[in-house]
């Protein structure tokens, strides 16, 4: 399987690939980690990363101990389907 990419701060490299969107439902599927994104279209990206890069971006995010990440800005990049 192929993974989305995802980060919580703004790419420095390759920048006209990534995408800027807010994170709308954050969930568990099969082991894995589906994250769902609205884009700057507003249109919803449904974005699949392993647990290990969750916990790595969620903890990148500036939240509070007891904050949600819904409605952090991030930036992601789609590789499944393409």
């Amino acid at each position: 399987m192929k993974h989305d990419r995802i980060h919580a701060r703004e790419p420095s490299h390759h920048v006209d690939r990534w995408e800027v969107g807010t994170i709308e439902r954050i969930r568990e599927r099969d082991g894995h980690c589906v994250v769902d994104v609205a884009d700057e279209d507003g249109e919803t990206v449904e974005l699949v990363v392993t647990l290990a890069v969750r916990d790595l971006f969620v903890g990148r995010l500036d939240l509070a101990a007891d904050e949600s990440p819904v409605g952090s800005r991030v930036w992601f990049r789609r590789k499944r389907g393409q």
